[in-house]
């Protein structure tokens, strides 16, 4: 991969990038007024992106990429970098983990379906964070092998913040998916009319898990049971074909950003 992507690439030219800075910036600060962030990934990302994977001339990917993607990719591979502190890395400079990630999305960019309906940032936001995951997780356990593990482990609410806030957004998406998929596979995956009934009260609770309040299993099989009319065993036997169907489905996610519905 050309080093081309390496440093640190100026914006597009059509993006405002406010930068603001100076004493006006500290009054407002100080009077309590939030800051309006300006979009990296912009409308226009979006389009070259669609641009991008519509040409078949090099010459002309490389003009879009280095003019309207570039700059998106380096700014998301920035935030991603130090919103889950992804500090655990095999290069002293963190714009050369910026230029890994970089890299790596871009190899993915052909991969992208913009047709099925996904987003560009929330696709290449979940497989470089994922990139990350498996970068950072692998250093992590270089480092206790090569220093103290105390040491090391000074360090591992890190590793568990990316299985809890770094993730809540990332599950969210998917179950969205995943009721979405129940939904409309319901009478190709169940057959009997009682199987389909507890698939569907199954589903029903996915959709409103923010609002529920039963967090213990057997009681959840009460629910479900008083919800359906099915006995324990019809509950179980769904919920597993559920399982194996989440376990496949979110493989499929991790890997593109997306579910085929």
């Amino acid at each position: 991969m050309s080093n081309k992507t390496k440093y640190a690439p100026l914006p597009p030219t059509d993006i405002t990038i406010d930068f603001t800075i100076g004493e006006d910036a500290i009054a407002k600060a100080r009077r309590g007024r939030k800051k309006t962030k300006k979009q990296y990934f912009t409308p226009d990302t979006d389009a070259a992106i669609k641009e991008y994977l519509a040409s078949s001339n090099q010459d002309e990917r490389d003009t879009i990429f280095s003019r309207r993607i570039h700059y998106p990719f380096y700014k998301l591979a920035e935030n991603l970098i130090h919103t889950f502190k992804f500090y655990y890395t095999e290069v002293d400079d963190l714009e050369d983990l910026k230029h890994e990630v970089i890299c790596f999305l871009l190899e993915k960019l052909d991969y992208f379906k913009p047709e099925r309906g996904t987003k560009a940032f929330s696709y290449f936001s979940i497989v470089g964070k994922n990139y990350l995951i498996l970068y950072n997780n692998s250093n992590y356990q270089k480092k206790k092998q090569k220093v103290d593990p105390i040491k090391a482990d000074e360090d591992e609410g890190v590793l568990h913040q990316l299985g809890r806030d770094g993730r809540k957004e990332e599950i969210k998406t998917f179950i969205d998916y995943l009721t979405e998929y129940i939904d409309k596979h319901m009478f190709t995956m169940f057959k009997k009319d009682k199987d389909r009934k507890v698939a569907d009260a199954i589903n029903i609770l996915f959709k409103r898990r923010e609002n529920l309040e039963i967090f213990n299993k057997k009681a959840l099989y009460i629910y479900i049971r008083e919800m359906t009319g099915v006995d324990t065993p019809v509950i179980t036997k769904v919920t597993k074909i559920l399982k194996k169907q989440y376990k496949k489905l979110y493989t499929e996610y991790a890997e593109t950003g997306y579910v085929r519905v």
